[in-house]
């Protein structure tokens, strides 16, 4: 699976640019600020149909224009392939001071306007960023959303029920505060309950399945790692028994949306295993997410068949020596593109296409 050409017309502080990739490696060089990160973010909106950073999608549209494209040529195994995403602020001027409603997105392959959940799939892509570290650290809603984006990469069915559950869940709310505040029957419950049950019970079977398969990566020096899966089930039993407080808090108590990632470290310093969020080291930490980036690379492989391309955003400032040596070895397995403001971290690497970008 291979990125062959990117064209950017107004995509974030790119006017119109076009690149060309190796099929092994590539770096993007430049200083602070000229659109390194923005050239990964549009291979990401390529894999994914989203952003990995934008609040809102019309943050990638170029200041004071109405219209971005992001254009990629892929090369996957079915064959080459065309992925088109144009980006709007949801009006466009169409002359004479007439602006015109238009949609804030569309998704082509091959030039066929396509959903979200036909859309991803076509070009698979693993990330890694300074910013990961805040997956051990921050709030459960970041692990959550890396589960649903390495499993939206590599099935439909997972693409499809999780946008399922997320409009049912938001009907269901809805319904809980009118029943709090208007005294409606919880009947009208019912149809909202087997339905995120129904999609819930994938979502979870299958973020358990990542989760076990992550568990049988390699250690990394000697340092063991493993997820522990937080699952909040779903079932009518487990809504029954919320009842009250749902009702109480209008809001669904217990699901997949609740489900949380704990992070476990366990090396020979220490006899017992220790969890890396509240008495890991800095540096155990990223260790912990380099693990978890090399468990996701090898789980997409291993059920499409094929390796990812990946990004690698400026991360070897962030990695000892020893450490800086792994990635480079992974690097050299699938297609990686990487960015740097300061090349000679990558004399390990002995041929690589260079693309420089100047401010």
């Amino acid at each position: 699976m291979l990125i062959a050409k990117l064209n950017l017309s107004a995509f974030r502080n790119f006017k119109k640019a076009s690149f060309l990739f190796s099929p092994a490696i590539t770096v993007i060089v430049g200083s602070n600020a000229v659109g390194k990160t923005n050239l990964l973010e549009a291979l990401y909106l390529a894999s994914s149909g989203k952003s990995f950073r934008a609040k809102l999608e019309e943050e990638m549209v170029a200041y004071e224009k109405d219209l971005a494209r992001v254009e990629a040529r892929v090369i996957n195994k079915n064959g080459k392939v065309a992925l088109d995403a144009i980006l709007t602020r949801g009006m466009i001027d169409i002359g004479a001071q007439r602006p015109e409603k238009i949609a804030r997105k569309r998704m082509l392959v091959n030039g066929l306007p396509k959903r979200l959940i036909d859309f991803a799939g076509n070009f698979s892509v693993v990330l890694f960023g300074p910013w990961d570290l805040d997956l051990i650290t921050e709030a459960p809603t970041l692990r959550r959303k890396f589960l649903d984006n390495v499993l939206s990469q590599v099935d439909r069915e997972y693409r499809r029920a999780s946008l399922s559950y997320e409009k049912g869940l938001k009907q269901r709310n809805r319904l809980l505060l009118r029943i709090r505040e208007e005294g409606l029957s919880r009947s009208q419950l019912l149809f909202w309950d087997k339905l995120l049950i129904k999609n819930g019970d994938y979502l979870s079977s299958k973020r358990e399945e990542f989760v076990a398969f992550a568990n049988q990566t390699k250690p990394l020096d000697d340092q063991k790692f493993r997820l522990v899966y937080d699952k909040s089930a779903i079932s009518e039993g487990r809504l029954e028994q919320y009842a009250e407080e749902e009702v109480s808090a209008a809001t669904t108590l217990v699901g997949p949306h609740r489900d949380d990632l704990i992070f476990k470290i366990d090396n020979s310093k220490y006899k017992v295993e220790r969890n890396l969020n509240v008495y890991g080291s800095r540096g155990e930490q990223r260790m912990g997410i380099l693990w978890l980036k090399l468990a996701e690379l090898s789980f997409i492989e291993s059920v499409l068949g094929e390796r990812p391309t990946l990004l690698l955003d400026d991360i070897f400032s962030e990695l000892d020596h020893k450490h800086r040596d792994i990635v480079m070895k992974v690097a050299k397995h699938q297609q990686t593109v990487i960015t740097t403001a300061d090349p000679h971290f990558l004399m390990g690497f002995k041929k690589v296409e260079k693309i420089k970008l100047a401010a």
